[in-house]
Parts: C-alpha cells; sequence; structure tokens
C-alpha cells in the first residue's frame, strides 16, 4: 500500500492518505479507492492505466480532459449545481499534467463520487435511462471544437476485422481452421453487408461523431433514487459512427443469455430491452441523428454481433492470444453464441424498422 500512496502523493490531493484498497472488477485497468482521513475532504479513484491496450497515454488523457471540461462547461450554461456529481473530475499533478509515470505504469487519479451506484441487471427501465444518458452525452458533444483521436485506432471497423480474421485464416497458427468451416462460410456470406458503415462513410452519407463505444448499463453512475447522474469509464470516447454506442449497448444488454454461454438454443433476442433503449436513445438524438443514420439503426444492432463473432473466432485461430479464456474452446463457443444471436436479431430487423418509422 506505501507505493499507491506514493503515487499519490504526486497529485494535487486535498487532505491526508488513510487508504488504498481495490475496487471494481475492470477488465482493462487496475482501480483503488483512495480514503482520506478527513470528513471535509474528498476521496479519490486512482487507476493504472493499461498502456498496452492504450498505447498513446497523451492522447488517452487529451480526449478526456478535452470532454469532461466540455460537458463541465454544458453543465455551468443549464445552471446545474452538483457539477461535481455529473462529470469526472481527474486530478493534476504537480507538474500539471492529468497522469503519472512512476517509471514502469501511468496512472491517473479522479474524484471520487459519493453516494452512488452502479447497475448491473438490466431492465426496461435501466435500459431506457442508459438511452437517454447516451443519446445526451453524444448530443453534448456535437460542438465540441477541440479535436480527438481515437485511442484504439479502428476499433469498430469491421473492414479490418474481417481482414484479420481472414489473416487469422491463411496462417493457420494452431490448426484450428478444419474445425470452423462452418463458422467461417456464415461470416463470408455476411461480410460485404456488415461492411456497410465504412462504405457509407467513404460515400460521405455517413458522419463520425464523438462517442461513448462502451456503452453497458455499469458504466453510468445513479444516485440513490435510481436516477442518472455521470457517464464513466471515457477511455474509448472517440470520433466513431453512432452505431457503436447505439448496436454495442444492445449486443450484450438485449441477448438473454450471457455472450459465452454454450445453450444457443436458448438464445432470444429481448425485443423489450431493445425498444426500451431506442425511445430513450431518440428521445435525445432527435435534434442531430441524420436519416441515413437512423434508417440503419437496426443494422447497428446485427453489426455488433458479427463483428464480435468475428473477434472471437480470429483469437481462436490465433491461438487465443487476446480474451481471457477459461478452457480450450472457450473462443469458438463464444463465437458460436454471437452468431446465433446474430441470427435471432436477423428476425427482428422489419419489425424494427417498422418500430423506428412509429416512432
Amino acid at each position: 500500500m506505501n507505493k499507491l500512496i506514493d503515487i499519490v502523493q504526486h497529485f494535487r490531493i486535498e487532505g491526508t492518505v488513510a487508504s488504498v484498497m481495490p475496487i471494481g472488477n475492470g477488465l482493462i485497468n487496475d482501480t483503488f479507492l483512495v480514503q482520506t482521513q478527513e470528513n471535509d475532504k474528498p476521496d479519490y479513484v486512482l487507476q493504472r492505466i493499461n498502456h498496452h491496450i492504450f498505447t498513446d497515454v497523451e492522447l488517452l488523457l487529451h480526449n478526456i480532459e478535452a470532454v469532461t471540461n466540455h460537458l463541465r462547461h454544458k453543465l455551468v450554461e443549464q445552471g446545474i449545481l452538483d457539477i461535481d456529481r455529473r462529470v469526472l473530475h481527474f486530478v493534476p499533478t504537480a507538474s500539471g499534467k492529468t497522469y503519472h509515470f512512476d517509471g514502469q505504469n501511468y496512472w491517473r487519479l479522479s474524484v471520487y463520487i459519493a453516494n452512488t451506484i452502479t447497475l448491473d441487471e438490466v431492465t426496461p427501465q435501466s435500459s431506457y435511462d442508459c438511452g437517454q444518458a447516451f443519446g445526451l452525452f453524444q448530443k453534448q458533444l456535437i460542438d465540441l471544437k477541440e479535436p480527438l483521436g481515437e485511442t484504439i485506432p479502428d476499433f469498430h471497423n469491421m473492414e479490418l476485422r474481417l481482414t484479420q480474421l481472414r489473416q487469422a485464416v491463411a496462417n493457420d497458427m494452431v490448426k484450428r481452421v478444419k474445425e470452423v468451416g462452418k463458422e467461417l462460410e456464415f461470416i463470408e456470406a455476411q461480410a460485404e453487408e456488415m461492411c456497410l458503415a465504412e462504405q457509407l462513410h467513404r460515400q460521405r452519407l455517413l458522419p463520425k461523431r464523438i462517442c461513448h463505444c462502451d456503452t453497458k448499463v455499469n458504466n453510468m453512475l445513479f444516485d440513490r433514487n435510481g436516477k442518472v447522474l455521470c457517464i464513466i469509464d471515457l477511455d474509448t470516447v472517440m470520433p466513431a459512427y453512432i452505431f457503436s454506442d447505439y448496436g454495442d449497448f444492445l449486443r450484450t444488454a438485449a441477448n438473454n443469455q450471457p455472450e459465452d454461454s454454450p445453450e444457443l438454443d436458448s438464445i432470444e433476442f429481448r425485443w423489450d430491452i431493445f425498444e426500451a433503449f431506442t425511445r430513450g436513445y431518440l428521445e435525445s438524438t432527435a435534434s442531430f441523428l441524420t436519416p441515413i443514420e437512423r434508417e440503419h439503426l437496426p443494422f447497428a444492432v446485427a453489426l455488433f454481433p458479427m463483428m464480435q463473432a468475428v473477434r472471437f473466432l480470429t483469437d481462436y485461430l490465433n491461438g487465443d492470444t487476446y480474451y481471457k479464456i477459461q478452457y480450450p474452446e472457450h473462443n469458438l463457443i463464444r463465437t458460436r453464441n454471437q452468431l446465433r444471436y446474430f441470427q435471432q436479431i436477423e428476425t427482428y430487423r422489419k419489425r424494427m424498422s417498422a418500430f423506428l418509422c412509429n416512432l
């Protein structure tokens, strides 16, 4: 703990550090709660940034600072009083940077927002709230003047993901290609349509906007009454198609089974979650969504399970070097799960389009 306390001391904190303890179950960054001795001083959240995934830490923190400063300015304009509970605040070091490098790792510190909760259970109500909040997040950042970079380049680029899969097939590093012929055939049959976003962007029909790119219900803080306060986990905030925020939420939230469930026949698409999230999202984004963006929202719902299936299968063929696995076929089961979910979504595509038209 002494080492962690020493790291905290590099930041301009208020109060005296009493303890540093692990919190959360994030898969990317290590996170710790820093408690201070004084009752009138804030507590803090210390994070070790995974610089193997986020290789440009300067860019990462630049994006976050630009976004949080812009959101704070918006809240001031609206006359919001509890601003420090509605947007993350990162503490600078003595040199003015919002990160500290200890020679091996990069660290950052933010003010802990007390008396909040996160939710893991997805319900129609929490989905509606998430739709509203993530849509509002995009809306508030429409006029952000500061240019942002991609913290993970081509993160949701389907053309690149397919290229990576085809390279994995060609290399066949662990001799598994012969096991997945049906999966590869199915993916290739959908490949052209699944690259529609990149095609529309090249035709200048689909803009890139500032998106969160990791839209999950547990990336949001709620107050004790269940009201949304603040969107968190901003590492992947970057220019992207709005499909990233809309489709990725429904990839996990509207699947009635976990993404690694082998019970393929039990997988169903939850229409109640789709409807609630879509209502909330469209209420917040109605002022700026283009007809092309709105028309292709059902495509986005299908895109993200297919993209994730491609990524899981690529990792399986490469010898499971990216995703953590619990048994040798774990990534293959994940692939089949996502492909089955994609098939279920396809049966709802026309109904989704009709629902959007009615809205």
